[in-house]
């Protein structure tokens, strides 16, 4: 058996997001059969407890292609001199070590290559984000996972066109145990906005962004980090 969280996007301005953790039959192996048998007990176990609500898995083994197509690995970000990464390559490209970094070269790797570039877990303690010429601390935590996330999605208006009608995201490798930012997370607090009317007002600015997110919704995001025992790491360890 294993236990992971559940996203589940409610309309409630006071907060985005409410997590369940769910208990499933876990089925071991490293194939894609393996992951889907495991995401299919995951969410079959949801649907026990919340039978209304429609659940995504985000990662490269969701059964779905929109869930495929939700991976950090596959999300791509558009610059404004045209160059194209992925989200799971700018958040890697960003990082900034004790002794090194950030590694700009990593915007021209694939998402695969920029994650497991040794230097990403060869160089000390994180630090800092830094994304082109802004600068991310740690705190509060996932804030610019979140937005560089949300920000390349909401610029994929097929995606958005489809993701809007699931309430509820997964994501199989995410453990609150080991990790802090989930996609699957990202994709919840972006329905919520969405559905709330609060989107464009979050992206406006980077300062918009924290004031919508974090201070309308601090205290409740608190509490439900706390009840997932979400810990802090120097690396992002989801294999998507």
């Amino acid at each position: 058996m294993a236990e992971r969280p559940v996203f589940i996007s409610i309309k409630d301005k006071n907060g985005y997001i409410k997590v369940e953790n769910i208990e499933f039959e876990w089925f071991p192996g490293f194939s894609i059969k393996q992951k889907q048998q495991s995401i299919k007990s995951f969410h079959y176990n949801i649907k026990k407890l919340f039978p209304t609500l429609n659940v995504l898995e985000i990662s490269s083994k969701s059964d779905k292609e929109l869930g495929v197509a939700l991976s950090a690995f596959n999300l791509m970000i558009r610059t404004k001199n045209n160059k194209m990464f992925s989200v799971e390559t700018a958040f890697q490209a960003s990082k900034v070590f004790e002794f090194g970094g950030p590694f700009i070269d990593l915007y021209e790797k694939t998402s695969k290559e920029a994650k497991k570039d040794p230097r990403i877990k060869n160089s000390g303690k994180l630090l800092h984000f830094q994304y082109f010429s802004r600068k991310w601390e740690l705190e509060p935590k996932t804030l610019f996972y979140d937005w560089l996330y949300i920000n390349a999605l909401s610029s994929n208006k097929e995606l958005v066109n489809q993701v809007v009608e699931f309430d509820a995201f997964t994501d199989i490798e995410f453990n609150p145990q080991k990790s802090i930012n989930c996609q699957a997370k990202s994709v919840a607090l972006y329905v919520s906005l969405y559905r709330l009317n609060l989107l464009n007002e979050a992206l406006k600015s980077v300062e918009k962004f924290k004031e919508v997110v974090v201070k309308k919704n601090n205290k409740h995001l608190k509490n439900e980090i706390n009840d997932c025992n979400y810990k802090q790491m120097n690396i992002f360890d989801e294999k998507h």
